[in-house]
């Protein structure tokens, strides 16, 4: 069982940043890959960005490509989003998502565990 707490979601205008965190429980958080997605209102949820178990391989969605980073620390259970220069449509309850292995997939369906979320809201 692998339980998800994000955290470092609020409000800010367009061109701030912030740091997501996503806390996981379990032994097993360094061999998986780790996703954060996103839902904004009235809009299915969708990939954000990933990153395999050991932190070197990285894959994002194009809207956010050289805007956010992920990253992860093993010794810590812990994997962020660093989000810079955000813009109203980034606006959206972010999602961290855990996968039973620790290769790089997008789609939600690959993923079996994830966190309640967290709100992050940029105003123009």
């Amino acid at each position: 069982q692998v339980h998800l707490v994000e955290s470092g979601g609020g409000l800010v205008q367009a061109g701030a940043s912030l740091r997501l965190s996503c806390a996981a429980s379990g032994r097993t958080f360094s061999s998986r890959a780790m996703a954060w997605f996103r839902q904004a209102p009235g809009k299915e949820r969708e990939f954000v960005a990933v990153i395999n178990w050991s932190g070197e391989s990285t894959y994002y969605t194009d809207s956010v490509k050289g805007r956010f980073t992920i990253s992860r620390d093993n010794a810590k259970n812990t994997v962020y989003l660093q989000m810079n220069s955000l813009r109203p449509e980034d606006t959206a309850v972010y999602y961290c998502a855990s996968r039973p292995s620790g290769n790089i997939r997008t789609g939600q369906g690959d993923y079996n565990y994830w966190g309640q979320g967290t709100q992050v809201t940029v105003s123009s």
